[in-house]
């Protein structure tokens, strides 16, 4: 399938101000997609600037080689973003990270692919990893998964609320003819959900719980967020756009939790230094307004976060 080249980032003008980019700085896109943020940090950075790119999806990576290899500001890192740590220290940039970007979830062409396996509106092969060269398709992964096991996953990560209940269904199905594509799931859903929301497919959920579980989002996140303290610089900006509650309740929490000392030390006259925060909280979530959801829907549930590195 045909990428369009002009992909469009979702809080664009928001990410490029809060980083607040310096000319020769150094900065992480650590979800470079198809480079929609990317191609903007560059325009602000200057010769001696530098930015790394990372991203698990192989296609990305190509994508980035093929429009930005030739650029000497930029480096493409292959990987997941839980491995920061490990990148920033093979290019010896921990603690000097004027700015990484964490632009969460699902990319739009991951999801425009049919052979990706994203999206229910789209007949494909079940599979919905972000590499698919490492790791068990969904597929896979539904056809040895235990009925508990799904209605958990549909639970914790999708928030289905009728997870039991299309657990039931999926297991009921698969007995008698493998689960293989999207739509083939996406209907055994449709046909097992009692409810829907307006304007909502019933297999939203259903979609978003497996790809989670399948590719360890959450926990990729949670790493990589303890991770991002050392490499920041003093003064250093972490942006994160989160597309659901879960991954919004884990960058909240992280924000919250370093930007203040523990209660029982606040009457303290002087805090200990490693009690003290290492984050600054930047304000309160940022969503989008009404006239970019008109021009990209996708980012009708878009949230940014912003923390500043003190120590």
């Amino acid at each position: 399938m045909q990428i369009k080249e002009e992909h469009q980032p979702v809080l664009l003008e928001e990410v490029i101000e809060h980083l607040a980019i310096k000319p020769d700085g150094i900065y992480i896109d650590a979800t470079f997609g198809r480079g929609g943020h990317t191609r903007e940090i560059l325009k602000h950075l200057g010769g001696k600037g530098r930015l790394f790119v990372i991203d698990k999806d192989p296609a990305a990576v190509a994508y980035a080689k093929q429009h930005w290899g030739q650029d000497p500001r930029l480096q493409i890192c292959a990987g997941s973003f839980s491995k920061i740590g490990e990148i920033a220290k093979a290019n010896r940039i921990v603690g000097q990270v004027d700015g990484l970007l964490l632009d969460l979830g699902v990319s739009s062409p991951q999801l425009d692919q049919a052979e990706r396996g994203f999206s229910f509106l789209r007949d494909g092969p079940l599979d919905m990893r972000m590499d698919p060269n490492h790791g068990i398709s969904a597929a896979q992964w539904l056809a040895c998964a235990r009925e508990k096991e799904i209605a958990q996953v549909l639970k914790d990560y999708g928030e289905e609320r009728y997870a039991k209940r299309i657990a039931k269904a999926i297991d009921a199905a698969r007995q008698q003819t493998p689960i293989t594509t999207t739509v083939q799931l996406a209907e055994i859903v449709k046909r097992a959900h009692p409810r829907w929301e307006r304007h909502k497919h019933p297999a939203t959920q259903t979609f978003q719980a497996i790809r989670i579980w399948i590719n360890k989002e959450l926990e990729d996140l949670q790493t990589c967020l303890e991770q991002s303290l050392d490499i920041l610089s003093i003064g250093g900006r972490l942006v994160v756009i989160s597309f659901h509650s879960l991954e919004d309740r884990i960058v909240k929490r992280f924000i919250r939790k370093h930007s203040s000392e523990p209660a029982e030390l606040k009457r303290l006259a002087i805090i200990p230094t490693e009690w003290r925060p290492r984050l600054k909280s930047l304000g309160r979530g940022i969503k989008s307004d009404a006239q970019a959801i008109a021009k990209n829907p996708r980012s009708r549930s878009a949230v940014l976060r912003i923390g500043e590195k003190l120590l």
